[in-house]
């Protein structure tokens, strides 16, 4: 039995919550707290396995409760928001302090997406509740650290990289991204798997947080050195034979979209050798078939390694299956995709 915790101000929205979790045989609800001093006091009190955050709540709002119950009784944090840019970016700045990831806020049963959200509410209770959360020490994890000084190569080999993420995308991105040089020499394109609606918001934080220009991929749009792309809600990420973005809507059989296997697909087969990939934190396999493909046209790999990851799926699977140059955590990515290039 998964034994949740609640945060919610509004009584509407947090009877709602408690209700859609209940119906599942699974899942207990043990507490629901009406604002982020009441959440930190019941995470210690009662040990729950999951929590469901709020956002924009009265006397302590999510973003400093996340960051009191990760320092203080470390637990698996969902943050419950609304898709609108005010919440987002407390959202996302969340995940930097430890939530797992980021999800849409129900409305009232007689939305026609209810059943969606609710399923959706559901799944990722239960798969975040076996999560493994560590404790966070530090105080200063907002400061914004300079881009690495490294020198930059005399002669680029690369002509793309490739990333992709699944949970704990966001804050994974947000620390390579950051530390990248605003004159770093070639495109980075980005498949993140996130909830439909947050895309846009996520890529507006993250292009605040970079020197590098960070945006949702057009179909058709030339690829240029310094600029990140990230694929859209809904469409896969793909690189055309002339070299420019290709969006392609999902098949009625694709389990996910978009698709880190795509992605990489279409840079060894347009790209080959000079294309470099790098598979990040994140549950399920999504990557490691397009991974096969781009190690055998000469192109090269770097996977986040177990101790960085939330959740080390991904990464692990290209790992298995041996396509994979490099291991690396988390803080020395931005230095290894520099030293690769």
């Amino acid at each position: 039995m998964i034994r949740a915790l609640v945060v919610e101000d509004s009584d509407t929205v947090r009877q709602l919550l408690v209700r859609m979790l209940q119906d599942d045989p699974e899942i207990r609800v043990i507490g629901a707290a009406r604002d982020g001093l009441e959440a930190v006091e019941m995470a210690h009190r009662l040990h729950p396995d999951v929590i469901t955050m709020d956002i924009q709540m009265p006397r302590l709002d999510g973003l400093q409760a996340t960051k009191r119950i990760m320092q203080q009784v470390p637990t698996p944090i969902i943050v419950v928001s609304a898709a609108v840019h005010s919440d987002l970016e407390v959202a996302f700045n969340a995940t930097r302090a430890g939530a797992l990831t980021v999800i849409e806020k129900p409305g009232g049963p007689a939305g026609p997406d209810y059943a969606t959200i609710r399923d959706h509410l559901i799944t990722t209770v239960k798969l975040m509740a076996d999560v493994k959360v560590v404790r966070r020490w530090t105080t200063g994890f907002l400061e914004r650290r300079e881009p690495i000084l490294h020198p930059r190569p005399r002669e680029v080999q690369t002509a793309v990289v490739c990333m992709a993420a699944s949970t704990g995308g966001p804050a994974a991105f947000y620390q390579l991204l950051k530390e990248l040089p605003g004159d770093f020499p070639v495109p980075i394109l980005i498949v993140q798997h996130i909830t439909r609606g947050f895309g846009r918001g996520m890529v507006k934080w993250l292009d605040g947080t970079t020197q590098l220009v960070v945006e949702i991929a057009a179909d058709g749009q030339e690829l240029s050195a310094g600029r990140v792309l990230v694929a859209p809600d809904d469409q896969h990420l793909t690189i055309g034979a002339d070299g420019n973005v290709r969006l392609q809507p999902p098949a009625a059989s694709d389990r996910i979209c978009p698709s880190a296997d795509l992605l990489f697909a279409s840079a060894a087969h347009v790209l080959g050798r000079k294309a470099l990939a790098v598979i990040m934190t994140g549950m399920g396999r999504d990557g490691a078939e397009g991974l096969k493909q781009l190690k055998a046209a000469g192109g090269r790999v770097v996977a986040q390694d177990e101790r960085s990851c939330i959740v080390f799926g991904m990464s692990k699977e290209a790992i298995e299956a041996g396509v994979v140059d490099r291991v690396e955590p988390l803080e020395r990515l931005a230095t290894t995709v520099l030293e690769m290039l």
